[in-house]
């Protein structure tokens, strides 16, 4: 009876705490958040300065006192102090000052993820104020989020791409079947970028444009019709500022590495998939989620290694939030996809 007024009374939340960006849904509400995973600090006085938008827009442009950090890598926390007050900082921006009950947490979180990783995540949400925090594996959550039937004896097969970890999951019966995680995704890729530019244009440029042009022209396949920008840097043997114009082409050579690691993953899953499941996954193609679903023909580039049909979820930048956010919304019909 206690933990049913605790429910009803408090505003439960579900969180995606991601590498580059941490998504927040409220039950009732839907997505209530969605700012980078970024904490601008002084370090004279070890102030919180900025943290979300506001601290990212800093990012190369603030004086040698503040240092901006992502205090997030690989999709776990690698700064547990500063990811406990980004936490709390999001979280008194959208409950209300006048909260009774301290709220539900669902945070999605990296397959494979350790047991003292867990424990960094439960106790920087703890610290944040959250009460009863489960955890969630972030393909399953994207699985739900695509609407995808994973309480069915059939498999479904998601790759998530996300800024530190690309995630493949084959799930069954609210089971993950099979799992793999490897730390490249799109953080790689726009380091990747960064260094063509410097060994091929021997120029420098920040990773926040480097990010840019990867999102406007950066393709896995060649595009229909080229395309080009102009970016500003900075030179490297003279350090004077330049504009110059950079290809879909040559960023699509750049980012080739990691693009054909991803593609290996997913190979390897295919590989290692039991063969009822993986006559389902035939049946009925795989499902790309994750800010990395939205490279230019990444989805074709897969189908032609594969041969199976490649499907997008609908908002895939969204996708594990909206999961998460479906399990806090119907807690008892998802209970079992619970980490322990």
């Amino acid at each position: 009876m206690l933990g049913w007024l605790l429910s009803y009374f408090s505003q439960d939340l579900a969180m995606d705490l991601g590498t580059a960006n941490t998504l927040i849904y409220m039950r009732g509400k839907g997505i209530v958040l969605n700012e980078p995973s970024v904490v601008a600090i002084n370090q004279d006085t070890n102030q919180v300065i900025a943290v979300g938008q506001e601290a990212r827009n800093m990012i190369g442009r603030h004086g040698h006192r503040i240092v901006t950090i992502r205090p997030l890598k690989d999709g776990v926390i690698a700064d547990f102090e500063v990811t406990a007050v980004m936490i709390k900082y999001f979280l008194s921006k959208i409950l209300s000052r006048r909260q009774i009950f301290r709220p539900r947490l669902v945070v999605a979180v990296p397959t494979g993820i350790t047991s003292v990783e867990k424990r960094a995540v439960i106790e920087a949400a703890e610290q944040a104020g959250a009460r009863y925090i489960h955890l969630i594996e972030e393909p399953m959550a994207a699985a739900i989020g695509a609407g995808l039937p994973i309480e069915q004896p059939r498999g479904n097969m998601v790759v998530d791409i996300g800024g530190g970890t690309t995630e493949v999951a084959v799930i069954s019966m609210f089971a993950v079947a099979y799992s793999e995680s490897v730390r490249v995704a799109g953080d790689e890729a726009n380091e990747a970028v960064l260094r063509y530019i410097q060994r091929e244009r021997q120029m420098i440029i920040s990773e926040v444009l480097a990010e840019s042009v990867k999102m406007r022209i950066g393709s896995a396949v060649p595009l229909e019709r080229p395309e080009s920008i102009e970016i500003t840097g900075k030179e490297i043997l003279s350090g004077i500022p330049k504009t110059f114009t950079i290809t879909d082409e040559e960023i699509r050579v750049a980012i080739k590495e990691p693009i054909d690691a991803i593609v290996e993953a997913v190979k390897r899953a295919l590989e290692k998939t039991p063969p009822d499941l993986a006559a389902d996954i035939h049946d009925s193609g795989f499902w790309l989620a994750g800010g990395g679903a939205l490279l230019k023909g990444l989805d074709k580039l897969l189908s032609q290694h594969t041969r199976l049909k490649v499907n997008i979820a609908e908002d895939p930048l969204t996708a594990i939030v909206r999961g998460a956010g479906s399990v806090i919304e119907h807690v008892d019909f998802y209970r079992s996809v619970f980490i322990n």
